[in-house]
């Protein structure tokens, strides 16, 4: 089978993603000289090669996504309660486009 990498690409895959994951993403593969639509494809070629994933998927990395996570949020708290701004009930929910 031809690497599908070299292959004609006519089909359209279409994903959601958060908009700063995005960016973020495009630096670190933009580094390497790539895409995002190159990273992708590079990632199926290599899950096909490799028959599923191309990297060990356990427990340990579940738990280290967590911990990541964790650490993010608590960060992010930490600015939360360091800021200074308030706002109105009403400002506050027009901000978050809820309802009152």
């Amino acid at each position: 089978m031809e690497p599908m990498i070299s292959l004609p690409k006519t089909d359209v895959f279409r994903l959601r993603v958060n908009p700063d994951v995005r960016k973020q993403l495009e630096d670190v593969y933009a580094k390497n000289g790539l895409t995002l639509t190159d990273a992708i494809n590079v990632f199926f070629q290599q899950s096909l090669n490799a028959g599923g994933f191309p990297f060990p998927v356990t427990e340990d990395n579940a738990e280290l996504v967590k911990s990541k996570a964790l650490a993010r949020l608590l960060r992010e708290l930490k600015q939360g309660e360091d800021c200074t701004e308030s706002y109105s009930e009403e400002e506050a929910a027009r901000l978050l486009g809820v309802e009152l």
